[in-house]
């Protein structure tokens, strides 16, 4: 009988002109495969629905069917879904985009950054991030959610919570209450009509607030408490009026595609950091405005096209880029520039857009060049 010594070495002999026989590419593809098996363990995916709930999120029926959505069952809280991805390299996040998901799955308390955008989802049941209390980042665009199927606290204990997306989907209303945490808010594209005075109370630490293409119609003093607000975008909505109030901290304000037709006075200095305004497409008249409506020493850049202006409103000789296209303005003041006109006194104005309105080029005043000498784009 052979000793033991001799079968380990026999065995090696045929181990070794067996493995000879496979080419670089079988070694390679068997090598691939082990690491598929392994990386695929590794993950440690258990299902944590009933037998009879639908394997994996792409065998969801079809919209035409009548059976009731599965309810998804409470994992452990360091366990990912089966519908979703949390790579192993990246143990905060969970992606659970673009899978057509009609609820939302459970949300392991370890997850700081949750992807659930491009689903079907349309409700948010209440208490379904209590778990999460470390969410950052909470992805919910491009779904079918609805304010009246939204659980009446359902962000209450997300206190660390500072960007949160949900536009494009059927909100008919702000969420509320939010988490004083935030620093970002998408609403844009909903059904939002109304902006109550204390909708965003409380959120000091918000710096960007988007509201635009929905229906709003009025915001009332909602912005004046947001005391880090960078940006307000409320452009394409159905404003007659502006905000009762902007707060000191405003850079970039976008009120776009609404149908405002005043301003009052000395508007935009209580903002002394604005640099960006944009008023395009509004139904803006100098019956509306006083002389000091845009005399505001920060503001760089101010989009009043497309409104029905006569007159070129005055504006601060800090201002660099003004468009007044498709107004209704029959003369070139330039008085609107430069109070006083020398070597001295002149505009930083360097982008200048009259197009589109009733002036003749021949009705630039003389003293136009000393006035706009910083000016390199002029159209009328």
């Amino acid at each position: 009988m052979p000793r033991p010594t001799t079968l380990i070495l026999i065995l090696a002999g045929l181990c070794a002109s067996s493995l000879g026989q496979y080419n670089e590419e079988e070694d390679l593809a068997w090598l691939q495969y082990y690491l598929r098996q392994s990386r695929a363990s590794s993950y440690n995916y258990v299902p944590y629905y009933e037998e009879e709930s639908p394997a994996y999120a792409y065998s969801y029926p079809s919209a035409t069917d009548t059976e009731p959505e599965p309810e998804p069952q409470q994992a452990a809280p360091w366990r990912c879904p089966q519908e979703c991805d949390c790579p192993p390299n990246f143990s905060s996040a969970m992606y659970c985009d673009t899978r057509n998901l009609r609820y939302l799955p459970f949300v392991p308390s370890r997850m700081k950054y949750v992807y659930f955008q491009n689903n079907l989802v349309t409700s948010i049941q209440e208490g379904a991030f209590d778990n999460a209390t470390e969410l950052e980042w909470l992805a919910l665009h491009n779904n079918q959610i609805s304010s009246d199927k939204m659980g009446k606290k359902v962000f209450g204990k997300l206190q660390r919570l500072e960007r949160l997306y949900m536009n494009n989907n059927n909100l008919t209303r702000l969420p509320s209450p939010l988490p004083r945490s935030l620093r970002e808010l998408h609403l844009s594209y909903n059904q939002i009509s109304k902006v109550p005075p204390n909708a965003l109370e409380g959120l000091e630490n918000l710096t960007a607030l988007y509201l635009s293409h929905n229906f709003i119609f009025e915001m009332g003093a909602s912005l004046k408490g947001l005391k880090s607000l960078i940006l307000a975008d409320l452009s394409y909505n159905n404003l007659r009026k502006v905000p009762d109030g902007l707060p000191a901290s405003l850079e970039q304000l976008y009120m776009e595609y609404n149908y405002i037709n005043a301003i009052p006075d000395e508007y935009f200095q209580v903002s002394p950091r604005l640099l960006y305004v944009r008023m395009s497409h509004n139904s803006l008249t100098n019956q509306g405005l006083s002389s000091n409506t845009f005399n505001s020493s920060s503001i760089l850049e101010l989009d009043l096209s497309y409104n029905r202006l006569q007159k070129i409103p005055r504006v601060n000789t800090n201002l660099e880029n003004l468009y007044l296209q498709g107004n209704q303005i029959d003369e070139f003041s330039i008085s609107s520039f430069c109070s006083v006109v020398d070597v001295v006194n002149y505009s930083r104005l360097q982008v200048l857009r009259l197009d589109g309105n009733a002036i003749k080029r021949n009705a630039v005043p003389p003293d136009a060049p000393l006035c706009l000498r910083r000016a390199t784009v002029i159209e009328i």
